[in-house]
């Protein structure tokens, strides 16, 4: 008996995904433990939606920060999602994905970071120093 692996999502859905926490757009996979975001360790879980108000996919990705490093040392370059736990729903098709909600909803107490938000902020190791 062999084991069946199904592609359920496509590499076009983690192209365009981002995460929240860090706004970095690459992802790791751990076989038996699951997609973590390379840059800060944040896991998201990809799930099938119900309601798909005729788009090719709906998809709901929920990230979990209990998995996040350093979420206190980098607190300029990190972004805790609250109860550390958020979710997106994205719909559409390759190439033409958008998002539909955040769970919780981005407000006063909480926003996620958009992509590549952080990306011109050097790392505090990365500073150079002049002599």
């Amino acid at each position: 008996m062999s084991l069946e692996v199904l592609d359920r999502h496509s590499e076009a859905l983690f192209e365009f995904l981002w995460c929240p926490v860090c706004g970095q757009e690459v992802f790791t996979h751990i076989p038996f433990e699951g997609v973590f975001c390379k840059n800060c360790n944040t896991q998201v879980e990809l799930q099938e939606s119900r309601e798909t108000r005729g788009y090719e996919e709906a998809v709901l990705a929920c990230f979990d920060s209990s998995t996040t490093w350093n979420l206190h040392v980098d607190e300029k370059l990190r972004r805790d999602l609250p109860d550390g736990s958020a979710r997106v729903k994205i719909l559409g098709a390759p190439g033409a994905y958008k998002v539909d909600w955040w769970s919780p909803e981005p407000g006063e107490d909480w926003e996620p970071v958009e992509r590549g938000e952080f990306d011109d902020v050097e790392e505090p190791s990365e500073v150079s120093h002049l002599a």
